[in-house]
This record gives structure tokens, C-alpha cells and sequence, in this order.
């Protein structure tokens, strides 16, 4: 599929399929070549953009960032359950201006996690920042307005969690919520463009969601640069957000991607000290600092 950006909309020029490549066909980065209008190439991974060409005009125009300032969001799927209001009280000392709550089913991944009357426990307790409620499940439909109902102020969704994709977005936005998806390593970014009216926020999975703990894939990167560059070339302003193994080994590397949120949650309720552990976060995130790593340093800290 080639998709022509021309005035913030998109418009689907011709489409294609993998078993038959021909000029204008739309080939995932695994595959061996990609024909657009008529020739082929054989581009590097992280050189390839996936949303379609955008002409070398718009490559040369380098349009300013739309990043928004660097911001970690505490999960709060790895703190401890028994006292979890007073685990949100002590991030948000620590400077969090958002939570993050993980929903998990045992059906769309092999976990079972946090249901809306936790959220709703939390909000009676007093915790008033936002709260950016992931459904990993399937279907997401019948959870939306309960989630909204408990005080979920985002309610991320993933393309395969529903049948309709942008129904479910426009049901959340209607319960006043703001929307946002949520894209596995493996899923490509191509439904964006269709959905942008539809959302607020784009958060990257950087593991197999499921469980807390796992190791960064670095693979994803390319596709984190590949969606900043979208976002930097629309008329949107929506936040980038990355969730999985985020620790100060690589942090900087998300950064250096284009993400601009980071979900982190061994890395901060997994340490004894929690002041220690988010400044060593936000040290790695300064480019002045001794964690202030390049991106292909920070990958080598993955190695």
C-alpha cells in the first residue's frame, strides 16, 4: 500500500500484496524488496519507512519536533500490591506526573492482573494524577466505560484487541477519556494514518506484553524512529511512549529513537531504594550527564 500524506490526510494511491510485488506495493520491512512507483530497492531496516514515501521534497524539509519533554511513567503492575496507593504516594513524590495500570486477562496475553475496581480504590485513596490504563485484552469494548468510570484519564487499546478498531476508539473518547494505541513488537504501524483523528497517544511495546521484567527488544527501535518522524511530519501533536524493559541501560536509546514517555516498573518499584532508582533514570536521560550514552551505547549496555 502506498499512502500519499499530501495535506495531512492520507490517500491511498494503489495497493498491493506480498505474494504479488508490483509498482506502489506496500512490503513489511522483513521482507526481501520493496517497489515503490515503479522501483526497487533494498533499503536497511531502520531506513525504511513504513507509513509509505513521502518524496524526497518532504525528507529534505526536516520539520521541527514535536517531541514533548522527557517523562517516566511509573507501572504500577511490578509494585506491591498490598500497599499500592502508598507505592503510587511515593512516585509521585519522587516527581511522576502519571501512572501507568496494566489490565491483562489471561486471554489476550497469559497473565491476569488489575480489574476497574482497583483503579476506583486508588482514586478514593487520593491519588489525582492521570492514570493511563493498558488493556491487554480481548475484546476491550465492555471494559472502556467501566475503566472511564473509575477515573482512567487514557485508555490505551490494541489494533487486535477489537473487532472495530475505530469504534472502540470513538467509545472511549465518548466516555472522556483520552485515546491511544498500543502497538506490540511485532505489529507494524500501518493503521496510524487511519486512526489519527482518533487519538491523543501511540505507545510502542518494547517486550511481549504479558508479564513484568523482560528484557528490552531492541529490534523495535527502528519502528520507534519511524513513527517519531510521522508524528513530526502531521499536524498532531501526540505523545510517543515506550513500555517495556526501560532501566538506565536503555532508557537513552528510547530517547534517542524519538520516544518521549517511558513506562518503567522493575526498574523502580523492583529497587529498595526508589529515589535512587528514578534519578539514576532521570540521569541516564541527560544528555549532560554521565549516563548520557548514545544510542549505540546504550544498546551495547544491552549486550
Amino acid at each position: 500500500m502506498v499512502i500519499n500524506y499530501g495535506g495531512g490526510q492520507p490517500e491511498i494511491i494503489s495497493l498491493g500484496t506480498r505474494a504479488r510485488a508490483r509498482p506502489g506495493a506496500f512490503r513489511h520491512p522483513g521482507s526481501q524488496r520493496v517497489r515503490i512507483a515503479g522501483q526497487s530497492a533494498l533499503p536497511k531496516a531502520r531506513e525504511m519507512n513504513v507509513f509509505g514515501p513521502r518524496g524526497p521534497e518532504v525528507a529534505q524539509m526536516n520539520p521541527p519536533s514535536r517531541r514533548r519533554q522527557a517523562e517516566i511513567v511509573p507501572s504500577l503492575l511490578s509494585a506491591d500490591f498490598a500497599c499500592l496507593g502508598a507505592e503510587a504516594e511515593t512516585v509521585i513524590r519522587l516527581g511522576a506526573t502519571r501512572l501507568h495500570f496494566d489490565v491483562m486477562d489471561n486471554h489476550y496475553v497469559p497473565n491476569l492482573t488489575m480489574g476497574p475496581l482497583i483503579l476506583k480504590a486508588l482514586r478514593r485513596h487520593g491519588i489525582g494524577v492521570p492514570v493511563e490504563v493498558h488493556l491487554m485484552t480481548h475484546p476491550v469494548d465492555r471494559l472502556i466505560p467501566d475503566f472511564a468510570d473509575a477515573g482512567a484519564s487514557v485508555i490505551f487499546i490494541h489494533p487486535d484487541g477489537t473487532d472495530h478498531l475505530d469504534r472502540s476508539l470513538a467509545l472511549i473518547s465518548e466516555h472522556g477519556c483520552e485515546a491511544g494505541i498500543a502497538l506490540n513488537p511485532a505489529t507494524p504501524p500501518a493503521v496510524l494514518p487511519y486512526v489519527i483523528g482518533r487519538i491523543d497517544h501511540i505507545l510502542v511495546m518494547t517486550v511481549n506484553p504479558g508479564f513484568a521484567g523482560q528484557e528490552f527488544i531492541a529490534g523495535v527501535l527502528p519502528k520507534i524512529r519511524e513513527i517519531r518522524q510521522w508524528i513530526d511530519h502531521s499536524d498532531r501533536m501526540l505523545a510517543l511512549e515506550v513500555d517495556g524493559g526501560i532501566h538506565p541501560a536503555t532508557i537513552r536509546a528510547a530517547w534517542d529513537a524519538g520516544a518521549d514517555r517511558f513506562v518503567a516498573g522493575s526498574a523502580v518499584f523492583g529497587s529498595q531504594d526508589r529515589a535512587q532508582a528514578w534519578a539514576a533514570l532521570r540521569a541516564a536521560l541527560d544528555p549532560g550527564g554521565r549516563s548520557g550514552a548514545t544510542e549505540t551505547q546504550a544498546l551495547g549496555n544491552l549486550r
